[in-house]
């Protein structure tokens, strides 16, 4: 299983400089969408060091963080709520369009600094195991 965990975090390593990448570049949804994905997969990989089970094929973050054993604060949860709507917005046209109208570059560089925050704890809650 360590391979699989390891998979995860290198994978989100990438999807988070790619996130970074795509703010510079002022690709507001797509960054947002890869500050998702880099989430979801840190947090596949602690499901994976923590139950010794192969992640599960869910997008929710919220779920993912339960079965991950993290302790949420509801404004971590509600946080987590929001930037999971960012990978529905990234893959489905109609929901793109609306999600288009909302998007800004200071709502963008908010949640990426909310992410960043997710995504340091997240990559220091993979190495104390």
């Amino acid at each position: 299983m360590k391979s699989h965990s390891e998979y995860w975090k290198q994978s989100a390593q990438r999807n988070w400089k790619t996130s970074q990448d795509l703010f510079k570049t002022k690709h507001y949804d797509a960054c947002l969408f890869f500050c998702h994905l880099t989430i979801e997969k840190l947090l596949k990989g602690l499901v994976v060091q923590r139950t010794k089970t192969p992640a599960p094929h869910t997008h929710d973050l919220i779920k993912l963080a339960h079965l991950a054993q993290i302790d949420l604060s509801s404004e971590q949860a509600e946080q987590l709520n929001e930037i999971s709507t960012f990978n529905i917005v990234g893959r489905y046209q109609d929901e793109k369009s609306a999600f288009h109208k909302k998007i800004t570059k200071p709502y963008c560089e908010a949640w990426l600094a909310t992410s960043k925050k997710f995504y340091l704890w997240l990559k220091k809650e993979c190495q104390n195991q």
